[in-house]
């Protein structure tokens, strides 16, 4: 059996190591749900690393042996996705009274799928978003999320694309959960 997952915090210094495994995963794992070209176009132009996650210390990976095998994280800001490269402006703290912390960026490693990951990194993450305030959650699912992240508790409010060059349209769904 192998070692367990440690979970840590991202650093900077894990960007190019993320980089890569954002990059396999939204290829690999959008098989089945996105066209190739559709895969192609998000992970090009809207996945990738957001250092914003990263600085405020609400990103994280599990590794072992010192290979990541997942990332996730929660934000206090108002991005609902996308990495640096599809950021346009300012990303301003949100209100957790009144405000749903966002959740971001999970990708996994597509040689370990569904080995229980992703929901030991959004427990984590929920725990942290409720300790600082939040008590509801919202993201930005792309469509191999979205069993995760109904077996986690969400709930879709509203399906909706978004238009990339090419031109290709990628089907989204927002999705929302109340923290108890």
């Amino acid at each position: 059996m192998p070692n367990p997952a440690i979970l840590r915090p991202a650093r900077l210094a894990d960007s190019a190591a993320l980089e890569d495994l954002i990059r396999r995963s939204g290829i690999a794992l959008s098989k089945g749900f996105y066209t190739e070209e559709q895969a192609a176009a998000v992970t090009r132009y809207v996945f990738g690393v957001d250092t914003q996650l990263v600085e405020d210390g609400t990103y994280f990976v599990l590794e072992r042996e010192g290979l990541l095998l997942a990332c996730g994280g929660w934000s206090k800001r108002a991005a609902l996705f996308g990495g640096d490269r599809h950021k346009s402006g300012p990303d301003p703290l949100l209100d957790p009274a009144t405000q749903p912390a966002r959740i971001r960026a999970f990708f996994v490693d597509p040689a370990v799928p569904r080995q229980g990951l992703g929901r030991r990194l959004m427990e984590h993450c929920e725990q942290e978003a409720a300790q600082a305030g939040f008590t509801t959650l919202e993201l930005a699912a792309t469509l191999p999320g979205v069993p995760l992240y109904r077996a986690c508790g969400f709930e879709l409010v509203e399906d909706f694309a978004l238009d990339l060059p090419g031109p290709v349209s990628i089907p989204l769904s927002r999705m929302r959960k109340h923290l108890a």
